[in-house]
Order: structure tokens, then C-alpha cells, then sequence
């Protein structure tokens, strides 16, 4: 697999590399206030102790134009794509450690379905802010006891809305403001996941 950086041309398409935030205090917070596991991953969506830095009122002015934000976290240890989702609303996440960040576009989604040979890696190295576009489909980073901030629009990954299905997008509805697409050997499609990945499910160490 080749991987490419968030700093070369081809992540244009997917994101942006965010300058002139002050990012020390909070991944210092992250890094030594939070677990990383050796084994799996673990996600929450809205950290008090994160929102509670300066940094909060900055991203959410700057970033995302004034809209309420949250300061979440996911950390652990994962190389496999499993999933991919897309929210309304940019992503934005910054860690000290370099990680790898398994990418695709919601045009990619054809006929229900998204081949993962359309999935590209980029790497973000320690310390850089980067914006995921709403269009870009994205999950868990990869790395090995990664700690990522991860930066929402206010109530994202929460309880979804009970709803009944009318269109495609609202079978791949899994939480409030994200819509899932699973590989079929991941765990979240043996949960219910819309099973909307075909071909391999990735790798990093190995493809």
C-alpha cells in the first residue's frame, strides 16, 4: 500500500492541513489523561476535560465558523480499514505521534457499494492539524497505541434518531450525524452495519 502524507497534493482532494492553532496544552492533556489500549480501540465523542481548554473556543471559531463543537478522542491500536464513515460537518484531528489515516470519497459509494482499491493512506505526522471534509469518507486511525483528538459538530456520534428507512443513506444511519458502511469481517457488521465495503479489507502492515 502506498502512503502517502497529508502534506502532498494528492490529500487536496480529501482535506486540508490546518495552521496557527495552539495545540500543546491540549495533547499534552490527551497524553497524559488518557488510556491507549495494545489491543483494540476505544472512542469517546466529548471529553469535558478536553472542551474545557482554551483551544475549544478557538477551533470552534476559526475552524468551524462560530458552530458548536466537541473535543473527543479516539485511542488504541488498530491497522485494519473495517469501516468507513462520513458525517455533516468537517472532521479535525491532531495528535503528538504520527498516524495513518485510511481515506475515501463519498462519490466513490456506487450502486450501495464502495470498492476499498479507492481507499488511499495518508500519514499525519505529530503535531499536525488536519481537516477531514464531510465528503470524504474516514474511521479509526492506524497506528500502534495512538492517542487522536478528534473534533466534531456538537452532538456527532451520540444516540442516533429512531427513524424509519426511506432512502439508501438511511440504512447506513448508525449515530447521530454518521452513516456507516462496514467490511463484512468487521465487528460492526456482525453488530447490524450496513455491509457496504467490498474487496479486501485493508491492511496496513500487510497491503
Amino acid at each position: 500500500m502506498q502512503i502517502y502524507r497529508v502534506t502532498d497534493n494528492a490529500f487536496k482532494a480529501y482535506g486540508a492541513v490546518i495552521e496557527g492553532l495552539e495545540v500543546a496544552q491540549l495533547l499534552d492533556r490527551l497524553d497524559g489523561s488518557t488510556e491507549s489500549p495494545d489491543d483494540h480501540t476505544i472512542y469517546v465523542a466529548d471529553d469535558s476535560s478536553l472542551d474545557a481548554l482554551p483551544i475549544h473556543r478557538d477551533l470552534q471559531d476559526r475552524v468551524y465558523g462560530g458552530m458548536p463543537v466537541q473535543i473527543g478522542y479516539c485511542n488504541g491500536t488498530n491497522y485494519r480499514l473495517n469501516c468507513l464513515e462520513y458525517h455533516r460537518g468537517s472532521e479535525v484531528n491532531v495528535s503528538s505521534r504520527d498516524f495513518i489515516l485510511l481515506l475515501a470519497k463519498v462519490t466513490d459509494i456506487q450502486e450501495g457499494k464502495l470498492d476499498t482499491a479507492n481507499v488511499k493512506a495518508f500519514l499525519v505526522p505529530g503535531g499536525v492539524v488536519v481537516q477531514i471534509y464531510e465528503t470524504t469518507l474516514h474511521y479509526a486511525p492506524c497506528a500502534e497505541n495512538f492517542r487522536v483528538v478528534v473534533v466534531l459538530p456538537k452532538g456527532t456520534n451520540t444516540d442516533r434518531p429512531v427513524i424509519k428507512p426511506a432512502s439508501f443513506e438511511d440504512k447506513l444511519l448508525w449515530a447521530r450525524n454518521k452513516w456507516l458502511l462496514a467490511h463484512k469481517d468487521a465487528p460492526e457488521a456482525k453488530d447490524g452495519a450496513y455491509v457496504g465495503l467490498v474487496g479486501a479489507n485493508l491492511d496496513i502492515r500487510r497491503d
